[in-house]
């Protein structure tokens, strides 16, 4: 049975609208979460291999310093995950061919083949939310995200759009 979808107050600058807000975004973050983690945890995988492969997809021959600013974490935590990704056979890696020491980052045939797994997963969430939501909604829920990620963020996802 679907509930109704609550509108804006007026006043959707104050504390409680903007709780709101937080406690949506954290609840639908966890859902999507736990829509793979069973697939991943079936694999010894974690949410942080999720992202790395999630985003070595979206640009492939992405190097490992890109990567690390769009995950913003330490090299030391990126190192353990590539590591264990490349060990799995799911990422491949190659040396720059401007830079040899640069190390440029792809999905092997596996590694695409469990993003791609994934993303289904997930693709369905999104897809009966935005279907509840609907298109202006949906335009104006990503307005807000770019809002909230900044010009400084947006610049590290401006070559990953379609």
């Amino acid at each position: 049975m679907a509930t109704a979808i609550a509108s804006a107050s007026p006043l959707f600058l104050r504390e409680p609208e903007i709780r709101r807000g937080m406690e949506l975004l954290y609840f639908a973050q966890s859902t999507l979460s736990r829509a793979t983690e069973g697939r991943l945890a079936a694999l010894g995988l974690g949410r942080a291999h999720h992202r790395a492969v999630y985003f070595i997809a979206r640009h492939p021959d992405l190097t490992v310093s890109a990567l690390l600013g769009l995950l913003g974490i330490t090299k030391q935590s990126l190192g353990r995950v590539l590591n264990e990704l490349v060990e799995r056979k799911l990422v491949e890696t190659r040396v720059g061919e401007r830079d040899r020491r640069q190390r440029l980052l792809r999905l092997s045939p596996e590694g695409v083949e469990l993003e791609q797994e994934l993303f289904e997963t997930v693709r369905q969430c999104w897809g009966a939310a935005y279907a509840r939501a609907g298109q202006q909604s949906v335009s104006g829920f990503w307005s807000v995200l770019e809002g909230m990620i900044g010009d400084e963020g947006m610049a590290h996802l401006s070559g990953l759009r379609d």
